[in-house]
């Protein structure tokens, strides 16, 4: 049997989606599992062992030159590759209409999808044939992956303990190990300052003082804050400013180069974003915080994390703007995010790899 997974984008999500795998490994142990992805984010499934072939996809170049040459040729191999593969079932676990077209593409007629009331575009249901609606136990996003996956065998994700692989390039393994090593010894944790949404900041005089209260009680710890933005990168040149030289800035790390980096971090902080994902997925400890969206649907699981939402009447709005979102910010506070952070580092002292 060969199947295909449609999951392009974005970095959470595409993470979110990773336990599919092991899932159809162990319920369709011959089959042969292929993957669709967008190509910013093709670090996350490149090197998976469970995965067959990585189809990229360029839809952004695309959009932006949809008449050239370029283009033509390389949806026309895209288009050629994913037919003659002649997959037996696709999944889109997408639901917008870029992957409803890329599942059509294939030619093949078992084409599996979100029901109505979960695709992210109407569209996309004129290019599935199979659509699952959610039960009340998928109230988590990678369970509404399984149950879409599990429903053509007949089996159920409920019970069983499913891994997430990220793997990385040697040479991005080498490169983190090396960086690491240069800094002083004694725990590593990571701030993960940004995000997407306005609504999935954190207050900077939060990040003064979670980093004052974690220094504290370690002053053998350097923090290390990712940044992928001049904001971002200004906002940690205002810690580091408050807080000293036990607080540091990252380089400019590619998500191929950051995944191994965040491996052999001791615990990762940050809002609902992709590298909470990805230290989710490798085994490092984590302290996510939830404002407009949901941790019960989104958050690592498991005794290594911790999760902390906004304690309003609203949160998990699902705004990406808000006229309460200073209050909101404010209203997870930094002895909630310290003292988290503190508990999780003297239960999980050692980081994946040295």
């Amino acid at each position: 049997m060969r199947i295909l997974i449609i999951k392009t984008s974005a970095l959470g999500d595409v993470i979110h989606a990773l336990p599919v795998l092991d899932f159809l490994k162990k319920i369709a142990p011959d089959a042969t599992i292929d993957w669709v992805v967008e190509e910013p984010f093709l670090p996350l499934v490149a090197h998976n062992p469970l995965i067959g072939q990585v189809h990229v996809i360029r839809t952004r170049a695309w959009r932006r030159a949809p008449v050239s040459e370029q283009t033509r040729r390389e949806i026309s191999r895209l288009r050629q590759a994913l037919h003659s593969a002649r997959y037996d079932l696709v999944f889109d676990l997408q639901g917008n209409l870029k992957s409803g077209l890329v599942a059509w593409l294939t030619g093949t007629a078992p084409r599996v999808g979100f029901a109505a009331d979960a695709v992210q575009e109407k569209l996309n249901l004129l290019f599935t044939t199979r659509r699952i609606p959610f039960r009340p136990q998928d109230n988590r996003a990678a369970g509404r992956y399984l149950r879409i996956v599990g429903a053509p065998f007949e089996r159920d994700y409920d019970g069983l303990a499913l891994a997430t692989t990220i793997a990385a390039a040697p040479e991005d393994e080498a490169t983190a190990a090396t960086y690491l090593a240069a800094l002083p010894e004694g725990p590593k944790v990571m701030l993960q300052v940004g995000t997407t949404w306005e609504t999935k900041y954190w207050y900077p005089e939060g990040w003064v003082e979670v980093s004052r209260r974690i220094l504290s009680d370690n002053p053998s710890t350097t923090l290390l804050i990712n940044w992928g933005s001049p904001q971002e990168k200004e906002l940690g040149e205002r810690i580091i400013a408050e807080v000293g030289s036990a607080v540091r800035l990252l380089p400019w790390f590619k998500i191929k180069e950051l995944i191994p980096v965040i491996q052999r971090m001791n615990l990762v902080i940050g809002g609902d974003t992709g590298p909470i994902y990805i230290a989710g997925a490798v085994g490092t400890p984590t302290v996510s915080l939830y404002r407009a969206t949901r941790a019960e649907l989104y958050a690592p699981a498991g005794p290594r994390h911790r999760a902390i939402q906004a304690p309003l009447d609203c949160s998990g709005c699902g705004r990406t703007r808000c006229e309460r979102d200073q209050e909101c910010r404010r209203s997870i506070t930094a002895d909630m995010v310290a003292d988290a952070a503190i508990s999780l580092l003297h239960e999980t002292r050692t980081p994946n790899r040295c």
